[in-house]
């Protein structure tokens, strides 16, 4: 490449793409603290009690709640930062929230968290859609690590927790 283009070596990498990169003599380190720590700074949680999810299991919201009114820019922002999918969980528009997260090891390193841009009729249609949606981003991952001298020799392993969407995918693959 050095014969097509201009370059300058400006030493080991240390951040990409908001992954922070630490790399040693015989290992590589990823991770996304600093984004974390940056979401929590934002939204005043530096302090916080952890919990396993953001927000109470079940509950759906809707903008004609009666309730005491929160900025929904502000809460969007944050549990779309965090959240898993949900069948139907935007009550105005039936569309579903779809997320993933990749782990390195017991590491989580990157996640997202969207809504699907399809009004899916069953559980097992958001699954799947959750599922086919999260292929591209692992496919751009695999490359990445390998860039890293990182490759990857096993398959990926993607968990789905629903049988029929599990039984869709399979027979998609054959």
């Amino acid at each position: 490449m050095a014969r097509e283009f201009e370059m300058i070596d400006i030493g080991l990498m240390a951040y990409y793409l908001g992954i922070e990169v630490k790399q040693m003599e015989d290992e590589i380190f990823i991770s996304q603290e600093g984004y974390a720590k940056k979401i929590f700074k934002k939204f005043e949680m530096l302090d916080c009690k952890l919990v396993s999810t953001p927000i109470e299991c079940g509950v759906k919201l809707s903008r004609h709640n009666e309730e005491m009114k929160v900025n929904p820019i502000f809460f969007k922002s944050l549990v779309g930062r965090l959240s898993d999918r949900d069948w139907a969980g935007d009550m105005d528009h039936r569309k579903s929230t779809t997320g993933f997260v990749f782990y390195m090891g017991d590491t989580a390193f990157t996640w997202t968290s969207k809504k699907q841009p399809i009004v899916s009729l069953s559980t097992c249609e958001v699954k799947y859609v959750a599922f086919t949606s999260s292929v591209y981003p692992e496919i751009w991952l695999r490359s990445l690590l390998k860039e890293l001298h990182m490759p990857q020799t096993e398959a990926t392993t993607t968990f789905v927790d629903n049988k029929l969407a599990l039984a869709l995918v399979e027979s998609s693959l054959s």
